[in-house]
């Protein structure tokens, strides 16, 4: 039977209500001093604040090492009434430090994200419910690589989803030839991040073939191919017989761009993405993709 895995426990999937598919709630890299996401009363008002204009749940794609506070989940839960996602996985090489790395090179990396989505997170018993990996700038260094590998490795264990980082939306078929192709991991169990920030139409469509999930997610920044050019490819893509493949989140990874610091936070997905997509595709499949898509996409008979 089909269920996601919250940090609260595993839920039918039709339970997810309206979703943040892609943020995070706590986050914590060395390529970004100062803007740390570590405050647990901050985090406790922005779902608050999530909550107040519908939202239902969050999918945190914090991977291990990066500040993700998995103890802290299962009180915010609770007290805001907004179910939570949290991840396995690892992030791209530059955001560790290389006594970490060169620990995690030293073990099975496959085991330990194994261990945290069926037995939980070291101290907290708190489960994992997707594997978060990254790729690189228009392709895979060595890291993504070994990542990816053991992502691949911790799926066909345990059924969890891969949700992957593309860095400014690019090499979404190299994630795809490496992760469906030579890994054997089904195109409908991955979940390609920031297809926003990389609007070319006919890769959408490529990529989406592979029966992917493409996650739009982030606000826009100026001069940026991100909430400016994100409508008319989720029209492309659904014209193309895609619109049942697509997801929506909002990706805060800085405390400034919380709605409680005065950003936009996780409410500007339901405040202001919402109805702009709605203009767009209509409100039918925007409400998809807040709540029956991202149960599908994270939804897993679990192993």
């Amino acid at each position: 039977m089909t269920r996601v895995r919250t940090v609260l426990g595993d839920i039918r999937p039709a339970e997810l209500g309206v979703c943040d598919a892609h943020d995070h709630l706590f986050l914590r890299s060395p390529r970004l001093p100062g803007q740390e996401l570590d405050d647990v009363r901050a985090a406790r008002a922005e779902l608050a604040a999530f909550r107040a204009v519908g939202g239902a749940a969050v999918v945190q794609w914090t991977p291990y090492g990066m500040g993700r506070r998995a103890a802290d989940l299962p009180a915010l839960s609770r007290a805001t009434g907004v179910g939570i996602v949290c991840a396995t996985g690892l992030h791209q090489a530059a955001h560790y430090d290389a006594e970490s790395l060169a620990q995690l090179r030293g073990g099975r990396l496959a085991g330990l994200f194994v261990s945290e989505l069926t037995e939980g997170i070291r101290t907290t018993g708190v489960r994992a419910g997707l594997i978060k990996v990254a790729g690189g700038f228009h392709g895979l260094d060595a890291h993504a690589r070994w990542t990816m590998a053991a992502a691949a490795e911790a799926h066909h264990a345990t059924g969890a989803p891969v949700a992957v980082h593309l860095e400014l939306g690019t090499g979404a078929l190299d994630v795809l030839d490496l992760l469906c192709g030579e890994l054997g991991v089904p195109g409908d169990r991955v979940v390609l991040g920031h297809l926003n920030r990389f609007p070319d139409p006919v890769l959408h469509r490529q990529a989406a073939a592979s029966g992917c999930w493409l996650a739009f997610d982030g606000p826009s920044r100026a001069h940026h191919a991100t909430d400016w050019r994100m409508p008319e490819a989720v029209r492309a893509l659904a014209e193309a017989g895609f619109g049942d493949r697509l997801l929506l989140g909002g990706d805060t990874v800085v405390a400034g761009a919380r709605s409680v610091a005065g950003g936009p936070g996780l409410p500007y997905l339901l405040r202001r993405v919402r109805q702009r997509l709605a203009e767009a595709v209509g409100a039918e499949l925007v409400e998809r993709m807040l709540g029956e898509h991202p149960g599908r996409a994270f939804g897993v008979g679990w192993r």
